[in-house]
């Protein structure tokens, strides 16, 4: 049986980047939730198909191929052969992807996704609704935040390494809009699981927070 570890959270609450360090520290698949997502809203951009064209998104979803590879020890995305890892993060991705991953196909053919690869391999997944729907009977749950000053500031610092210009005003805008968005969804919204375990990152190194969610693992797995 593979062991999975689900890992939740509000936009910018480090996920991502720590999913990235456990996953390598312990050998665990690294599978994107979020980037999958944002390969899809890329998908709808390049084929010039509205975000409020719901059908046309839908039949989309049998055209388009996403892979997850790690090159050189970095996690890759890869949307029908291309790498696309840091074009998903732009801003015309950024403010359409909360639209895209709220139609309920699209979540029910990215899960398939997921599932299917978690069956073979040990993995660690994060996004919104991992250890809820997704993944229900993970073997460790963990939900990450983090105060939105602090998110809004680690995803200022991210988009710079990245070579994004985006105002303050403007990601926090964008983060309080998707904050709102994840917690009203219908299917899959944002909420920590019962038997997941709460951290609160706002005051603590990206370091700080990997090795106590390694430490977590590693008891549940001994």
């Amino acid at each position: 049986m593979s062991f999975i570890v689900a890992i939740d959270g509000p936009a910018g609450s480090g996920k991502g980047t720590i999913t990235e360090i456990v996953s390598k520290k312990l050998g665990l698949t690294n599978i994107g939730s979020g980037a999958a997502y944002r390969s899809v809203a890329l998908a709808a951009i390049q084929n010039n198909i509205p975000v409020t064209d719901t059908k046309g998104i839908i039949e989309l979803l049998d055209k388009i191929k996403i892979e997850f590879r790690k090159v050189n020890d970095k996690d890759l995305i890869y949307l029908n052969g291309e790498d696309v890892t840091t074009r998903v993060r732009e801003k015309d991705v950024a403010t359409t992807v909360s639209t895209v991953s709220s139609i309920k196909e699209v979540r029910f053919k990215l899960n398939d996704i997921f599932r299917a690869q978690a069956k073979s391999q040990d993995v660690i997944m994060e996004g919104r609704d991992i250890g809820t729907y997704v993944f229900p009977h993970a073997d460790v749950k963990i939900f990450l935040d983090a105060s939105l000053e602090e998110r809004v500031r680690r995803r200022i610092k991210q988009n710079e390494e990245l070579g994004i210009e985006m105002s303050y005003e403007e990601i926090e805008k964008n983060m309080k809009q998707r904050d709102l968005d994840d917690k009203t969804r219908e299917i899959g919204a944002l909420k920590k699981a019962e038997d997941a375990i709460y951290i609160d990152s706002s005051n603590l190194g990206i370091e700080e927070v990997a090795d106590k969610i390694i430490d977590i693992i590693k008891k549940k797995r001994a």
